[in-house]
């Protein structure tokens, strides 16, 4: 039985995702669970040591290291501005870059003149193409959702493997409660430290994960934090975000191009959100991230109505240009592909994971703060 469609009267979000509800109002459960946990500003209720305590920290942990903080760097505003405020702040951070083979020439460019312009030291990881060719296609043959589970997760390895080379106990990252605060709808992604299914979805096609693509499971990611001490901190959290004067002042001193959605930096992430979430599995991110920008004041909801009513890849023609391209560089034809975004999406659950190791421990946290 199809369930009637309801939209949440203060932000974007609809019943695309399956387990929200709605309350007397109107409003809906996960707009409401993130302002029970933060302002609307996006700042935490509880915000924990002050930013001047965080800094004197992270210079007096690393005053004889080369570096005192990684920041992992796309192109995007979030780890761009995350750049930036390291400088400001006086920290000596070493930008790390994934380069998996779809960096759009904008991003390109837009790291360029950020490093130069700021004058500090970048790592550029490369993926082998062809060995990363064919673990998507196994994703996409498996007709699993979160393609981008291969990015994410060899980004946030590269992230910790540099950090612990050079003995840096400080990752910075780009999240946030102001621009991405809103949980992550269920069923919108999957677990990003889960290197067995990689490995399992991969097996399912005759691909071999090969020893240079960096994953991460949860045994390294236990490795990385709790033996080598290293913390990811979301240093934007520690003020008042706000993206589009970020944006402008990135753009005045930094030559900055911005880009029309979130994550969008990316060809294929612009591909996978503009095309293939939506017509393979019924989901428009835009919805997410629009929403968190209503809540927090910098969008209003009738703004983010009008953008949800323009195309996820911001024009047809666009969309067209870049099937083409994404499809070639796959090695799909345009049969194979429509044809894949015509079958039914599969779960991740179907293939090995780690994900159940994770659940255990935050039911092993729950119990312990209900006993508390």
């Amino acid at each position: 039985m199809s369930r009637e469609y309801r939209q949440c009267r203060r932000c974007v979000l609809d019943t695309s995702a399956v387990d929200i509800t709605f309350d007397t109002e109107g409003n809906c459960s996960y707009c409401s669970e993130f302002l029970r946990r933060f302002r609307r500003d996006g700042r935490p209720i509880d915000q924990g040591p002050a930013l001047d305590e965080l800094i004197d920290r992270i210079k007096r942990e690393h005053r004889r290291k080369r570096y005192d903080c990684v920041v992992g760097v796309s192109g995007g505003v979030d780890s761009s501005w995350v750049l930036v405020r390291a400088v400001e702040l006086g920290l000596r951070p070493l930008a790390v870059h994934m380069d998996n083979g779809w960096d759009s020439e904008l991003a390109q460019n837009n790291i360029a003149n950020l490093i130069r312009g700021l004058g500090v030291d970048l790592y550029t990881h490369v993926i082998e193409w062809g060995h990363y060719r064919d673990l998507m296609r196994a994703f996409i043959d498996a007709d699993v959702l979160d393609i981008e589970l291969l990015y994410d997760n060899a980004m946030l390895k590269v992230n910790f493997e540099q950090a612990a080379r050079f003995g840096v106990r400080t990752f910075l990252t780009g999240s946030n409660q102001a621009t991405e605060g809103i949980l992550m709808p269920t069923g919108w992604n999957w677990m990003k430290f889960d290197r067995r299914n990689i490995k399992a979805i991969a097996q399912s096609s005759g691909v071999r994960l090969q020893p240079t693509f960096p994953a991460i499971g949860v045994a390294h990611l236990g490795y990385f934090r709790l033996l080598r001490r290293i913390t990811a901190v979301p240093i934007l959290d520690f003020g008042d975000y706000d993206k589009e004067s970020s944006i402008r002042h990135l753009e005045t001193h930094f030559g900055y191009k911005r880009y029309p959605y979130k994550h969008y930096e990316s060809i294929f992430t612009r591909f996978y959100q503009g095309v293939i979430l939506p017509r393979k599995f019924g989901i428009d991110k835009r919805r997410l991230h629009l929403s968190n920008l209503v809540v927090t004041g910098q969008l209003s909801r009738d703004e983010a109505v009008v953008e949800l009513e323009g195309s996820p890849m911001g024009s047809s023609r666009l969309e067209e240009i870049e099937f083409d391209y994404v499809i070639k560089k796959l090695g799909y034809s345009r049969t194979e592909f429509e044809d894949y975004l015509a079958r039914p999406g599969r779960d991740h659950a179907d293939f090995r994971s780690e994900k159940w190791i994770t659940d255990s421990l935050k039911r092993g946290r729950a119990l312990a703060r209900r006993s508390a």
